[in-house]
Formats: C-alpha cells, sequence, structure tokens
C-alpha cells in the first residue's frame, strides 16, 4: 500500500509540474482578463491600460512584445496586451497563438505620432510639414501598401540618404514591426523610412537610435536623441512631457492568448 501511495503522489507531483492537473485558462474578450497574469511591453499605453482598467492583474512587464509572447507560449503568463499590427505579426510567426479583438479597445483607438523635445518649434514644423506633404503627394499611400500591404508581403523600400553633415537622431524601439523592426543588419520599417524622409526634407543626415521604449521620453529630454518615431501613442501623461506631431496612424490594442 505504501508503494502504491508514493507512486500516486509522485504521479500527482508530475502532473503538477507539467501543468496537467490545472484547469485551462479560458479568455475570450477584456472581461475575462481579471486576476489574470498579463504581459505588456514596459512603458507602452498597453501597459497603461491593463493597470488602469484590469481588476487584480499580475501584470508582467517584458522589453518587447515577443518576449512576451514566448512566456505566453511557456505557460507563464495567460495573456499579452499588445498593439494590433506588431501582435500580428508576432502571431503569424507562432501559430499556436491567437488574437482577440474586443469593442473596449475598438471604440478607443489610439493616435500615433512623432515626438519632439518640448519646445522644439523648429523640428516640429518640419516634422509636420514632411507628414502633410506625404499624405498629399501620394507617398504616405505608398508607405501604407509597403509595410501593410494586403497579402502581407512587405516590401521595404530604398533607404533615402543624405549628404548632409548635420545629424539628426532617431530613437526607436527596433521590437515593433511593421513599424520599427531588425531585417538583417539595418533597422527598417515604416517609422524609419518616414524618419528618412523627415531628416532629407530638413537637409540632415538620419541616425537611428535603437533602445527599449521606456528609455525614449528621457532620451530625448536629456538630449541623447532629437525625435521618437515608434508608434507611440499620443496620451496626456506623455504630453506633459514632450511635444507630439500631427497623427499619421490610428491603431488599437488586442489581447494574443494561446490556442
Amino acid at each position: 500500500m505504501k508503494k502504491i501511495t508514493v507512486i500516486c503522489a509522485a504521479l500527482a507531483a508530475a502532473l503538477a509540474f507539467t501543468g496537467c492537473s490545472k484547469s485551462k485558462v479560458e479568455i475570450n474578450s477584456v472581461a475575462d482578463l481579471a486576476g489574470k497574469k498579463i504581459g505588456v511591453q514596459a512603458g507602452t499605453t498597453g501597459e497603461a491600460w491593463v493597470q488602469d482598467n484590469v481588476t487584480n492583474a499580475n501584470i508582467a512587464s517584458f522589453k518587447t512584445g515577443m518576449d512576451a509572447a514566448l512566456d505566453l507560449k511557456n505557460r507563464a503568463i495567460d495573456a499579452v496586451v499588445l498593439d494590433e499590427l506588431p501582435a500580428k505579426a508576432i502571431v503569424e510567426r507562432n501559430p499556436d497563438l491567437k488574437i482577440l479583438h474586443d469593442k473596449v479597445f475598438a471604440d478607443n483607438k489610439e493616435a500615433y505620432a512623432i515626438a519632439v523635445k518640448k519646445g522644439n518649434e523648429e523640428l516640429l514644423s518640419s516634422i509636420n510639414k514632411t507628414i502633410e506633404d506625404m499624405k498629399k503627394n501620394g507617398e504616405y499611400e505608398a508607405l501604407v501598401n509597403a509595410f501593410m500591404p494586403a497579402d502581407g508581403k512587405i516590401s521595404i523600400p530604398a533607404t533615402e540618404t543624405s549628404s548632409a553633415s548635420k545629424v539628426v537622431k532617431l530613437g526607436t524601439n527596433a521590437a515593433f514591426p511593421p513599424f520599427e523592426y531588425v531585417e538583417g543588419k539595418n533597422i527598417v520599417g515604416f517609422d524609419i523610412t518616414m524618419g528618412q524622409k523627415i531628416a532629407k526634407n530638413a537637409d540632415m543626415k538620419l541616425e537611428v537610435v535603437d533602445m527599449a521604449f521606456d528609455s525614449l521620453i528621457p532620451a530625448l529630454q536629456s538630449g541623447t536623441i532629437d525625435f521618437i518615431a515608434a508608434g507611440m501613442s499620443v496620451n496626456e501623461e506623455r504630453k506633459k512631457n514632450v511635444d507630439f506631431s500631427e497623427t499619421y496612424f490610428e491603431s488599437e490594442q488586442v489581447i494574443i492568448v494561446r490556442k
């Protein structure tokens, strides 16, 4: 009898370790996030939204959305809240994950804009003019079609270089496709190409500086970088610390879960 008891105890421990004895976590909407362990990218509006809106949430902050997704796959967390397009890119590479949309997010879309240091009116004016010109002359539409094509086949535009001696530094977090990500040895993406156009129109040479998302605003304030192009959403808290350009894209949050 003692031997059987020991075997049963060992089997129960093994099942608990593998998670087999745990009930399956069911998340089908925002309402199901209460009390769950939720992964977010540090410093993002997704993190702020979970903090403000999910009851008893156990929040796990990650450097990138992909890091959060890997912990989701390993069952260390129950869900990830992230912007829609980067979430799509993650799910395309991880077929065992899926995206959930919710009306709460759809009714509260976020506007992306470029950030400059408070009071930098000259650069802000130049950025706004570039955005306006791109929307008028078709370059903006071409950029959307290049990085967000209907068939999913991204076509990275040729790099726009400048021979100018003055350098302007773009701060970004290259883990947010299709807006900014690493392709081979280069940082590319929607925001990067737009940054190249901004630099060229201002007769400056672009330098891209990659860093953690939650380090971008402090870097801007200290003068380490000149502007931020990183799929950054405009909100009242950030407006206290930076000046934003005209908005150039709208997105919404989604939930990533295991299938």
